[in-house]
């Protein structure tokens, strides 16, 4: 009974040391919304994206806006990056995607809002992965600090 008495004692002392830690940090969903907006083409129909070097910090919660100001479609495709990340949403219109995103095609004139945290630093590639679209220069980087 000794012994007994002895563990529920060191119990009480531990217990109380456990429960008046300090928090976790804060979720990065909590944390403001940071806005990137890049243009993919323009309204000469340029091949490119406005800017073309992106850069991010890991941790931090962001909303990519994307547009179309071209009178054709591009994508937007940044796999190795994709996979490096968590994806809440993918908004355009009325829709509403979740899950695991690795391409967005942008119709003219369209606008799609991706919402995301970057997990992994490193440098990946981006380029619209339509026929002739990269080789005539629409490509870019994207960097996590």
């Amino acid at each position: 009974m000794l012994v007994a008495g002895f563990i529920f004692l060191i119990g009480l002392v531990v217990m109380p040391a456990a429960i008046a830690a300090p928090p976790p940090p804060s979720s990065p969903l909590k944390q403001p919304v940071i806005a990137v907006k890049v243009s993919l083409g323009n309204a000469g129909d340029e091949l490119k994206f406005v800017p073309d070097n992106l850069e991010f910090v890991a941790g931090k919660h962001y909303k990519l806006i994307l547009t179309n100001p071209s009178s054709q479609k591009h994508y937007f495709t940044a796999k190795d990056f994709a996979d490096n990340i968590w994806s809440q949403k993918v908004e355009a219109g009325e829709v509403e995607v979740k899950g695991a995103i690795h391409e967005l095609e942008l119709k003219p004139g369209a606008e799609a809002e991706w919402l995301f945290v970057p997990i992994k630093p490193g440098t990946y590639q981006l380029r619209c992965t339509i026929p002739g679209h990269a080789e005539a220069g629409m490509v870019g980087t994207i960097a996590v600090k």
